[in-house]
């Protein structure tokens, strides 16, 4: 048997069948190696300072005290965690934050990020915008968007979002 035959014959499975490495998990192979290696997916275990930043967090939004030594978050630190609030965090950068996220979302959790993330003001009215129309334009998202409009110091809002706006303050004095 030749090499062509031998390797058609193994992709077809006749020389039996590969067992999964990581049974129910995506396996991604390497060009350089050959050998399979489990998809990056949510860590076991978070690092030394995730935990510290999380056992901060922990005091002022749950009131829960950590212990000393290795800690696991409680559900209810995870669902009132917020993009901000690990952004403004104390030795939290952008790497220790991602791995929160990250393992936030290995124990079911999701947070989602921050709605100032890389949009230039354009596109965050015509996304407003687009979010109005279809009715899904929440309290919380105006806000962050006329704060960002104030830290970048913009004078120009849209006429489309200014009437939305003001439906939206004469219908809560209604």
């Amino acid at each position: 048997m030749d090499r062509r035959t031998r390797v058609a014959s193994v992709r077809k499975g006749q020389f039996g069948t590969r067992e999964e490495p990581f049974p129910g998990r995506s396996v991604r192979r390497t060009a350089s190696s050959g050998r399979s290696k489990p998809m990056r997916g949510p860590t076991k275990t978070l690092s030394v300072r995730a935990q510290n930043v999380l056992k901060e967090l922990a005091v002022e939004l749950t009131g829960e005290q950590a212990p000393k030594g290795s800690w696991i978050p409680s559900r209810e630190l995870l669902l009132a965690l917020t993009a901000d609030r690990l952004a403004a965090a104390r030795n939290c950068g952008p790497q220790t934050a991602r791995e929160i996220v990250i393992w936030a979302q290995g124990c079911g959790v999701t947070i989602a990020p921050s709605l100032r993330a890389g949009r230039s003001l354009s596109e965050m009215w015509a996304r407003l915008i687009a979010n109005a129309s279809t009715g899904a334009l929440s309290s919380a998202e105006m806000i962050a968007a006329l704060e960002k409009s104030i830290r970048r110091k913009s004078v120009r809002i849209p006429i489309a979002f200014q009437i939305i706006l003001v439906k939206t303050l004469l219908s809560s004095f209604e």
